[in-house]
């Protein structure tokens, strides 16, 4: 079948294929949902160069990351060149109408990663991406407490976010930004605000990389903002039995909500009554100046970095703790 979109005719090929299984949602009901929350999906997605996690044979098939753009890309879907840590570079396609996001979920794409980047500069982001994720022993609801006391600090900051849902237990708060900084810099003002986050809530929130040392907390989990590092972008759908959606929010929701009342099924007609509540994200980009002087002010230095990334400058032993000691 064909879907038209501004104009342009995407094909769906096999559009009964089943890609959740539990509710029977199938490539058609993918492709239908991302036409009704287009212009939200758009706005995270614009200009970025994205990785698309696809999912040939649904949630409960195999699925790859796909980084480099795929073979048959259309001539109207441009890309970036982006760097990873390794120093290696690869073209990613950076949507920039809403025809690229059903083009996308006809190979089966069910989540979109972007780069907190535009593709004009990819070496400065225009997004702080704070990732708060309960560890075990928390909850959605202690993420929202955290959130809460985050908004203040962001304040303090002269800062100002927009939470969304993540898709599963947590939540992810926005920070549009001037794109003036580098991704270290942008790492260093998210370590800064998730320590002083972590200095208001005691026991309650982390900045601990090594989970043995995390407890029953939130971790802030900075590495988010490392280069190469994605999360799933406003009104992804999430490869979870019931098609949760990683769904903007405003703050006053916060307490009222669950992450399972986003769905492929129920965020169309909160879109189609609300529109995109984040919608004036884009008018806004602040200053990290003084995030930044805080990271300096505190004096504690840099964290480990993940695995795959080469050593870093300043960064501490990439050694776990328990380990450490045996040595």
């Amino acid at each position: 079948m064909e879907l038209e979109v501004d104009g342009r005719a995407v094909r769906l090929s096999n559009p009964d294929k089943v890609y959740f299984p539990e509710p029977g949602f199938t490539k058609r009901d993918v492709a239908e949902y991302y036409l009704a929350v287009a212009p939200g999906v758009l706005r995270g997605l614009r200009n970025r160069p994205t990785t698309l996690q696809r999912f040939p044979d649904g949630v409960e098939g195999e699925f790859f990351y796909q980084k480099r753009a795929p073979k048959g890309l259309p001539e109207w879907l441009p890309t970036a060149r982006i760097a990873f840590p390794s120093g290696r570079t690869a073209d990613e396609v950076c949507p920039t109408e809403p025809a690229a996001v059903l083009w996308a979920a006809n190979l089966g794409c069910l989540t979109f990663h972007p780069w907190p980047v535009r593709r004009d500069d990819t070496e400065h982001p225009d997004e702080l991406r704070i990732d708060l994720d309960p560890q075990p022993g928390t909850d959605f609801h202690d993420a929202v407490r955290a959130a809460h006391a985050l908004r203040e600090v962001l304040d303090a900051y002269g800062l100002r976010g927009w939470p969304k849902t993540s898709g599963g237990r947590g939540l992810h708060v926005y920070v549009p930004v001037e794109p003036r900084w580098t991704f270290t810099d942008c790492r260093h003002a998210v370590i800064a605000l998730g320590r002083e986050l972590e200095h208001r809530m005691p026991g309650e929130v982390t900045t601990q990389w090594w989970k043995e040392e995390r407890g029953e907390a939130i971790f802030v989990d900075y590495n988010q903002m490392a280069r190469d590092r994605t999360i799933a972008s406003p009104y992804s759908l999430r490869p979870r039995p019931q098609a949760t959606v990683s769904t903007p929010l405003r703050w006053e929701e916060l307490d009222e909500v669950s992450p399972a009342d986003f769905t492929l099924r129920t965020v169309p007609e909160r879109f189609a009554e609300l529109g995109d509540v984040h919608a004036d994200m884009e008018q806004h980009a602040f200053s990290l100046e003084a995030a930044l002087e805080l990271y300096a002010h505190q004096g504690a230095g840099d964290l480990p970095y993940p695995p795959d990334h080469p050593k870093m400058p300043g960064e501490p032993d990439r050694v776990q703790p328990s380990r450490a000691k045996k040595h």
